[in-house]
């Protein structure tokens, strides 16, 4: 294993990278808590703050391209930052299961689903995790 490939990257994907692997990590925390309570709203919004900042960093990474600048993973920041809205609106109206099963599923496309691709052969993280 090696940092160097992901060190040598534009900061925009170094950015994009380090916070979707902080989330990863505050996700596994979040689960381990009571729902509702202080320490659970607390690591939800600092979760939600990073799951923005890792959607709106890949918005500096252009890889992939399809139609101009824009490829697959601008649709997915898109989606994620509209799922973010809504999921803090299903909680702030206390529609707890609409919020739940948002985030759950937030958490499963786009933290273990795309994340899953950036370990694909070729891939600054297979880099990573193959030794570069």
């Amino acid at each position: 294993m090696s940092l160097s490939p992901l060190l040598s990257t534009s900061l925009a994907i170094q950015i994009h990278a380090f916070l979707a692997i902080a989330a990863v990590v505050l996700t596994i925390a979040i689960f381990t808590l009571p729902r509702g309570s202080t320490a659970h709203r607390w690591m939800g919004w600092s979760w939600v703050t990073l799951m923005a900042i890792v959607a709106l960093s890949s918005f500096g990474i252009h890889e992939i391209r399809m139609v101009g600048p824009f490829g697959p993973i601008h649709i997915l920041s898109a989606f994620v930052l509209f799922q973010l809205v809504i999921n803090i609106r299903a909680a702030r109206t206390k529609n707890i299961r609409a919020h739940a099963r948002g985030m759950k599923l937030l958490t499963l496309g786009a933290l273990v689903g795309a994340g899953a691709f950036t370990f694909l052969p070729g891939r600054i993280m297979y880099q990573v995790v193959a030794g570069g």
